[in-house]
């Protein structure tokens, strides 16, 4: 198993924006058979960082949803949605791999 971490650097005062990106996002990652575990959004601290993780049973089956995401309509507009409303200032991602009991 593999499990992506995004970390936003977001628009502070489009927060709304961003969260409705994230929820656009969950379900779609899902479809592609991933197992997201959520948005993490500024709560108390920080008010410009929000997170984002989710998993898929191998590093070749992620790869595989990103080549088919990249030509999806849903996940095309999900992105145009960030760039037209410019809630995300930057990302970066990794890949971990988790240890459960």
């Amino acid at each position: 198993m593999v499990t992506c971490y995004l970390r936003y650097i977001i628009d502070a005062t489009k927060l709304k924006e961003f969260e409705t990106y994230g929820k656009i996002w969950i379900p779609l990652v899902e479809r592609f058979g991933g197992k997201h575990h959520g948005y993490f959004l500024p709560s108390e601290g920080v008010s410009n960082v929000a997170l984002a993780m989710f998993s898929f049973p191998s590093l070749a089956l992620y790869e595989e949803y990103r080549i088919k995401s990249s030509q999806d309509p849903e996940c095309l507009a999900a992105i145009k949605y960030a760039d037209d409303t410019r809630c995300i200032v930057s990302y970066e991602r990794s890949f971990f791999r988790p240890v459960f009991n």
